[in-house]
């Protein structure tokens, strides 16, 4: 009886299973059902199975939007912003976690005062960007919107460093420091070591969100070879009409090139988070 309700118990964890997944894959599967339509059909049909399997639309975005550039154009930002948004965030982290204050409430305003950027939405920030980089006059450049992708990774980067710092053994520290190593020494031979899959977490979400990341580009740039993959969808928008199916069949072949990266880093990003912000 024991084993009967044992295997009543995995069949339907199985069976949800499969359901949650079914559920997760209906808007990528519509999608693709999409993107084999014509415009009209989408509008008018747009449950209905496509007349039939073209690749027209999948050619037409080839064919209007320059991939290579607009590919060059968001890992510039990617590169750029992900690194100094690491090197800072993981130096403010381990003052957090690690230095003495002569108040023990010093450390804890700090690390809340820079978690507050979690609760502000980025629309918010649009306007005081916009003339902080009009000021600066490094408005329509990169350099204007690789600053606000930094700010803008600061908190989730803070939970994450400090999450895991937090319980990072002091054992291994006080080890490293006995042995003559100096905190340069420490954070690069001993404490970065040991959390790698934290930083590749960190990599992933933060690069992920620059290479999908909208409102900022679609208001900081103003000269359109600087578009970026995110702007794809402007290319296809004119004055009186939108191409629907060129604008579907272009985010999935934006689409394709992110999930194989998750597929082959999905264990780092669990292992990372698990590590991080659970313990924190």
């Amino acid at each position: 009886m024991e084993g009967k309700k044992f295997s009543i118990k995995k069949t339907a964890f199985y069976l949800l299973a499969a359901g949650l997944l079914f559920l997760a894959l209906i808007p990528i599967l519509w999608s693709v059902l999409l993107s084999f339509k014509t415009n009209s059909e989408i509008v008018n049909a747009p449950l209905s199975l496509p007349d039939s399997l073209s690749f027209d639309n999948y050619q037409r975005a080839l064919d209007t939007i320059n991939f290579p550039r607009m590919y060059a154009n968001t890992l510039i930002l990617v590169v750029v912003s992900v690194f100094f948004s690491i090197c800072l965030t993981f130096m403010s982290s381990f003052a957090i976690a690690r230095l003495t204050y002569k108040s023990d409430r010093v450390a804890d305003i700090l690390y809340l005062y820079l978690l507050i950027g979690v609760a502000i939405p980025v629309y918010v920030l649009l306007f005081p960007i916009y003339r902080i980089d009009s000021l600066m006059g490094i408005l329509g450049t990169r350099l204007g919107l690789i600053l606000p992708y930094i700010a803008v990774n600061i908190s989730f980067n803070t939970l994450i460093f400090v999450g895991f710092l937090r319980e990072f053994p002091s054992e291994l520290e006080e080890a490293a420091i006995i042995d003559g190593c100096g905190l340069i020494q420490l954070c690069t031979r001993v404490v970065i070591p040991v959390m790698k899959p934290t930083f590749v977490t960190i990599v992933i979400f933060n690069a992920v969100y620059v290479f999908n990341e909208y409102p900022f580009a679609s208001t900081f740039i103003q000269d359109t070879s600087m578009n970026t993959i995110s702007l794809m969808t402007s290319m296809f928008k004119g004055q009186y009409s939108m191409d629907y199916s060129g604008i579907i069949a272009a985010s999935l072949l934006i689409m394709v090139p992110e999930l194989i990266f998750y597929v082959l880093m999905q264990r780092d990003i669990i292992s990372g988070m698990t590590d991080g912000a659970v313990k924190g």
